[in-house]
């Protein structure tokens, strides 16, 4: 290699003419994700690398590789200056097909590794560890090629900037695709000239800027959703279709101010008939709860199979709010199927959420090839060799397997379109979707609704059974504390609305998980992650990856969520030491609004901040929200105005294409309107008062807080709030208190009349 090191920082773009044109159609690795670790081999691994001594399930995917992997750190950024040789980035996570696919084709190929280990310092990163890395470096593949996805493989300078990059590379050249080993070659032969690429970020504020008008917003991002909205199947494109719960819960928020408009009741329509048709069809596992991915078809029937907790989280939250505004049970019992899964399938003992469940598995019939969907999937001879019993007055001598195959579409020769399996991997396979109403079904059968609801429940209980003795997809075990803050909100908001204790004990079992292993007590920060050991105890890595801004504001959304739902202020002053933190670390002075990750990591090129609600909420549209609240509860007034400058900071992208933030639009619309404060006078978990929290819980209130005041004047709000201590009980009863900037209606007592209260303020406010 060159002996000068800075020498490589005028590294090339030559290449890039030769093999920039392919990238952009491998980034359909972009939905093609999900897979895991290969069942273990009785022999030997060939060779071991530094990977062999990491945590993160995916990282430990590569660990026997012939490439001379290193996990991201000084140690191999040193090596790379040192020596003079580029960086070979390459980043996904462990649920990821295409990464799977990548490991198997490209990083086990001796010579591509030799290549590669020879010539380059290479770095694998787990994108859920390190969103920061992820983010940056993917800014430039989407730049550059017009696509982006997972894996992602990118050539680095020695001070880490990118001069190439794509995302899935087969391991020689495929039709007019390059493959990995002709790019390395030619990255090699042609080191030449600079890429030059200006990295800026051009969400800030002018100094005195103020958030655009929020209806005007509001109306623009409805509109737009409307264009893309999907009318026979719901959802918002045609295929691949995803869930995007932050699309459904600006409509439900936008129709809470407009339900008297022909708009609102439209975009109340969109939301029920979406998450209406998800819960029917293959996205929702009809035998083992919990939703994957997306679909890869209009109609929500064939799913990627992985299950991800972002998505549990979230869509646990959507449908509860369904609830809420159309009192219709179908809503309330998904959420509480959600839950179910995650807290079979996802939960750690220790109280933490893991991260995600693979798409691919062993199938029973067995050999060493996963396959997409095997742990999911039936063919119809399983079914009625499971279901045979005749069904007692049921037309035709119809057995159970007739009336569960009628009711989710299961066919003869399989129900998968060929259009859905371009690999052949579910041919014959059945995909359970609910193609009739039980009404329907009962009258196909001449049996009674309430037959086929229990005939059906206990045709999936025996499928659950047979599920257990199949090959589990991988499990990422990873724990993060952004996903879990996720998760911690829908356990407590469906624990709130449903008045399920169990379900809150469990929001602060997470809430606990994450303060005894997320929280550096000396520090005073959230941890990124932490992993299960393998006598099944919380190990953390040395030195332990620190939290990035969605892991605090993910987390205190979730503390704000759990103090609503239990009233407990522990975790309101938790949730304050957070905001304060995150203020500290993350917080653009100039420009307003977060950084994604701390300007004072020098490794990390590019200041981000996202400007995008995607798969999650972007983490400033949840501060936005979570600074307004936190104003409301701590009486700061600097955190309003914070709130009001992070908005400011993205006016143009508000403006423009609001449905890029769904989640800031609502943020947006909570400052227009300004919060109520709900006061409930009362003893703590006393019948009274939880009869008054209770219906606060049972309304759809987006532009409310909720607080306990239980007459401690020594407790954390009333500490913050003086003006608490000028509120009483009436008659020894509860008492709740509706108050704008603290100055408050009537004082109610009876749950109903409240409930009159709130409803008649929600329209006024609709109105004013």
């Amino acid at each position: 290699m060159l002996h000068h090191a800075p020498l490589l920082n005028h590294i090339v773009m030559f290449v890039a003419s030769h093999v920039l044109h392919a990238f952009v159609s491998s980034s359909s690795a972009t939905v093609n994700m999900a897979s895991g670790n290969e069942e273990p081999s009785s022999s030997p691994p060939r060779h071991t690398n530094r990977l062999a001594k990491e945590r993160s399930p995916y990282l430990l995917q590569h660990a026997h590789n012939p490439v001379d992997w290193y996990p991201w750190g000084q140690d191999a950024f040193d090596k790379a200056k040192n020596e003079d040789k580029p960086i070979f980035l390459s980043v996904g996570y462990s649920t990821c097909h295409w990464c799977h696919v990548m490991e198997r084709e490209s990083f086990e190929d001796e010579e591509i590794g030799r290549i590669l280990s020879e010539n380059f310092v290479c770095i694998k990163v787990d994108r859920e560890e390190r969103p920061d890395v992820d983010k940056v470096y993917m800014t430039f593949v989407q730049a550059t090629s017009g696509g982006g996805g997972w894996p992602m493989n990118v050539w680095l300078t020695p001070d880490l900037r990118p001069f190439i990059g794509g995302t899935y590379f087969p391991p020689r050249d495929l039709g007019r695709r390059p493959g990995l080993k002709t790019v390395a070659i030619r990255i090699m032969e042609q080191v030449t000239r600079l890429l030059s690429y200006t990295w800026r970020t051009a969400v800030a504020a002018n100094p005195g800027e103020s958030p655009p008008l929020a209806p005007d917003v509001a109306n623009r991002c409805f509109q737009q959703l409307t264009h893309s909205y999907e009318e026979e199947y719901g959802g918002f494109r045609d295929a691949p279709k995803f869930p995007t719960p932050v699309n459904l819960m600006f409509l439900m928020t936008y129709w809470s101010v407009n339900r008297s408009t022909s708009e609102g009741v439209e975009a109340l329509q969109m939301t029920l008939h979406t998450l209406r048709m998800m819960a029917l069809g293959g996205i929702h596992d009809h035998v083992a709860q919990g939703f994957h991915r997306y679909s890869t078809d209009s109609s929500w029937h064939v799913p990627h199979f992985e299950k991800m907790l972002y998505d549990q989280a979230q869509l646990a939250v959507a449908y509860i709010t369904a609830y809420q505004v159309s009192n219709e049970q179908f809503f309330a019992d998904v959420a509480r199927d959600i839950l179910l899964y995650v807290s079979r399938d996802l939960s750690d003992k220790s109280g933490g959420f893991y991260s995600a469940e693979d798409a691919d598995s062993v199938p029973m019939s067995g050999g060493p090839e996963k396959r997409e969907g095997a742990f999911c999937v039936w063919t119809a001879s399983e079914v009625r060799e499971l279901l045979p019993d005749i069904v007692d007055g049921a037309d035709g001598g119809a057995t159970q397997a007739d009336i569960f195959m009628h009711h989710y579409g299961v066919k003869e020769q399989g129900n998968v379109d060929p259009e859905q399996d371009p690999h052949g991997e579910l041919l014959g396979q059945n995909v359970l979707i609910v193609r009739y109403s039980v009404e329907l079904t009962a009258a196909r059968f001449g049996i009674s609704v309430e037959k086929v609801n229990e005939l059906l429940a206990s045709a999936r209980a025996k499928m659950a059974e047979v599920r257990k003795s199949r090959p589990r997809p991988h499990l990422d075990t990873k724990m993060l504390a952004s996903w879990n803050g996720l998760m911690l909100s829908g356990y407590a908001r469906v624990g709130a609305v449903l008045g399920d204790k169990a379900l809150l004990e469990r929001a602060v079992e997470a809430a606990n998980f994450l303060k005894n292993h997320l929280w550096d007590t000396e520090q005073q920060t959230i941890l990124r992650s932490c992993y299960r050991g393998d006598q099944m105890q919380v190990e953390q890595i040395s030195p332990p990856i620190s939290g990035f801004l969605d892991d605090y504001a993910f987390v205190v959304c979730g503390l704000l969520d759990l103090y609503e739902a239990t009233l407990q202020t522990e975790w309101l002053q938790w949730a304050e030491e957070l905001q304060l933190k995150q203020d500290m670390l993350f917080w653009d002075v100039q420009g307003g609004g977060y950084f994604c990750s701390n300007p004072s990591d020098a490794t990390v090129l590019l200041q981000l901040k996202e400007d995008q609600d995607g798969a999650e909420p972007s983490a400033n549209s949840v501060s936005a929200s979570n600074l307004l609240r936190l104003s409301h509860y701590t009486g700061r007034q600097e955190w309003l105005q914070r709130s009001q400058q992070l908005l400011a900071a993205f006016s143009d992208r508000l403006t423009r294409v609001p449905i890029a933030l769904p989640d800031m639009v609502r943020s947006l619309m909570a400052q227009h309107y300004t919060l109520k404060q709900i006061v409930i006078c009362g003893q703590r978990d006393a019948p009274d008062t939880n009869s008054l929290q209770a219906t606060v819980n049972s309304l759809f209130l987006p532009h409310k807080v909720l607080m306990l005041a239980d007459g401690d004047t020594e407790d954390f709000l009333y500490q913050r709030l003086p003006v608490l201590s000028s509120l009483s009980q009436q008659g020894g009863a509860a008492t709740a208190y509706v108050c704008q900037d603290f100055t408050c209606a009537l004082p109610v007592t009876d749950p109903q009349e409240l409930r009159r209260l709130l409803l008649d303020e929600h329209m006024q406010a609709e109105l004013g």
